[in-house]
């Protein structure tokens, strides 16, 4: 590509959205990737994946590009920097659109072998499906990963995890936490990765980006967190409260979609 060609393509403004089979899709959305036979190799390993348009770019042709990220990429925030190997290009005819991505994220958090502090992860397990608007991911001591997964475009963040707060064993709150401290310094952010802490992974996604969602805590109160030599499965109250905590989990997703007031949420 020449000199001219580059300064072409630096004077082209993004498009806004591209018409794909009569379906308008804008960045942002969802699309399944459908490369076309013969095409590049590194396209065609992605057949069949969903991914998150990031913009539609013009070539020096005027032709049109969905520049994608695919959604379930461990290291996908770095397309954003367009780094090699994170960041790709398809055609308008070679996606599937899927529409908006979830709106809401429900994260469990926990390890299972400090006794009740696998709360978080058995909630989850026990989710039934929600509505195609919810991602139910379960995290478990990946502090890293649920930091970046905050970061993404949310409009709800429900977090499930055990969080002694001075009630009996068992005992279950809904909690929003605190992120918009602006006397908190983020300079250097901590996260034990084996003590992952709800106030600990906002801390860090505060400190690599914005948080744009809103953020519950569904908090379960323990009786014990396995002690010096760990310990695997839940005490008997935390574990007669988990079926109580699916049913706030769905009661919040549901009135979240239902287009309730987020300060009614609570």
């Amino acid at each position: 590509m020449n000199e001219w060609e580059w300064q072409v393509l630096e004077e082209r403004t993004p498009a806004a959205s591209v018409n794909v089979g009569g379906a308008e899709v804008k960045p942002g959305d969802r699309v399944r990737l459908r490369p076309r036979a013969g095409g590049d190799i590194f396209d065609l390993a992605l057949a069949g994946q969903i991914a998150i348009v990031e913009s539609i770019e013009q070539d020096y042709e005027g032709q049109l590009h969905l520049a994608v990220v695919v959604e379930d990429d461990p290291g996908k925030d770095l397309g954003v920097l367009r780094q090699p190997g994170h960041r790709f290009f398809f055609a308008p005819q070679e996606v599937e659109p899927l529409g908006r991505p979830p709106r809401i994220l429900v994260a469990g958090i926990g390890n299972i072998f400090l006794g009740d502090d696998g709360f978080g992860v058995e909630v989850i397990r026990r989710l039934p499906p929600l509505s195609e608007g919810v991602a139910v991911k379960d995290f478990g001591i990946r502090g890293y990963d649920l930091a970046y997964a905050l970061l993404d475009p949310y409009e709800l963040v429900i977090l499930v995890d055990a969080a002694p707060a001075g009630g009996a064993p068992g005992s279950l709150y809904v909690i929003e936490p605190s992120i918009d401290d602006p006397s908190e310094d983020l300079s250097e952010p901590a996260l034990d990765a084996h003590a992952m802490t709800p106030a600990a992974v906002l801390r860090l996604a505060r400190s690599m980006g914005r948080v744009a969602a809103r953020i519950l805590l569904v908090a379960c109160e323990p009786e014990s967190l396995g002690g010096e030599e760990g310990e695997m499965g839940l005490s008997g109250p935390v574990e007669a409260a988990v079926e109580a905590a699916v049913r706030t989990v769905e009661r919040l997703a549901a009135k979240f979609l239902d287009g309730c007031n987020p300060d009614d949420l609570v």
